[in-house]
């Protein structure tokens, strides 16, 4: 066996194991303890992170940031993966610190020549775009950790009443518009809540409160279903206008009836708790989208049109 595919193998059988010795691994692969010594070493220069362990029935262990086998990818897969990764770097902040960051580097340092030059070609003209929103360095990661290791977390959240300090127990991170959010049980209001990344002014593990079962075997796919919650339904009239405004919202696009002029309306069952959310965002829209049905939303947004008067009269 080459000396290349000999590393090769040898990283991906130390990645699957706790710890091992140079003899077992001399072993396996039928060369003398020396030369293992020398291989490991040379991994070891490569930055595989191999430590000792010493006394009686030592060995070797790998630290808890070991490093992965190569994996083969094509020229389509290689562009895929790198302009991915490269979006992310629109996030102000990202779950997983500077990680996205250095694969990155690493990735496009050791890509063919020619390959790389063709993606200098195509950078700042292929972008995944988001908006910059700013928030503490370190929250993301802290409720990413939280839901690795099944711990609930003690929050400081900046709501519209002010700061306050929630228990929660964190059920995933998603994005949206730029935004963040963190679906979580609520241990003070015994419900699930949604909380907005950019919000929490800090993070720490909460030892003392254990996390509830049935919590933990959500994720974002089940947990954001809200069948179970009170309904309305959302009747809106709207313009030709409106109805180009409307059909790139995912949240509308499907509903939505088109009459022959163009206009049309759209009925859409959403949870009456998100009420006031669908109200805010139809009345960005203008005179180009009317709500025609459930009262309560007519009058939250007669209530704006009136706040609106007072602060314009």
């Amino acid at each position: 066996m080459q000396k290349s595919q000999r590393l090769i193998q040898l990283i991906m059988m130390i990645n699957a194991r706790k710890s091992f010795t140079v003899k077992e691994l001399a072993d396996e692969f039928g060369i003398s303890s020396r030369t293992m010594t020398r291989d490991l070493q040379e991994l070891s220069e490569l930055g595989i992170p191999i430590y000792s362990i010493q006394g009686r029935g030592g060995g070797y262990k790998l630290l808890k940031e070991r490093l992965l086998p190569p994996i083969s990818f094509s020229e389509s897969e290689a562009m895929a993966m790198y302009f991915a990764c490269q979006s992310l770097n629109f996030f102000s902040s990202l779950p997983f610190g500077e990680g996205a960051e250095s694969a990155l580097h690493k990735f496009y340092h050791y890509l063919p020549a020619d390959i790389r030059e063709q993606i200098d070609r195509l950078k700042n003209r292929v972008m995944l775009w988001s908006p910059y929103r700013s928030m503490v360095p370190g929250i993301l990661q802290s409720l990413l950790q939280s839901i690795m290791i099944r711990r609930v977390v003690t929050i400081e959240y900046k709501s519209k009443s002010g700061v306050e300090e929630r228990n929660i127990q964190p059920i995933g991170l998603f994005t949206s518009s730029g935004y963040w959010y963190c679906p979580a049980y609520c241990f003070l209001r015994e419900e699930i809540r949604q909380f907005r990344a950019d919000r929490i002014l800090s993070v720490s593990l909460n030892e003392a409160i254990p996390c509830r079962e049935d919590i933990s075997q959500m994720t974002l796919i089940n947990k954001l279903e809200k069948d179970h919650l009170e309904q309305r339904v959302l009747l809106l009239e709207m313009t030709k206008k409106g109805v180009w405004l409307l059909e790139s919202n995912p949240r509308f696009a499907p509903y939505i009836q088109r009459n022959e002029d163009g206009s049309g309306t759209v009925a859409v069952q959403i949870a009456a708790e998100d009420l006031h959310f669908y109200v805010e965002l139809i009345w960005s829209l203008g005179n180009d989208v009317k709500i025609l049905e459930p009262i309560e939303a007519i009058s939250y947004l007669q209530q704006k049109v009136e706040a609106m008067q007072l602060l314009y009269p």
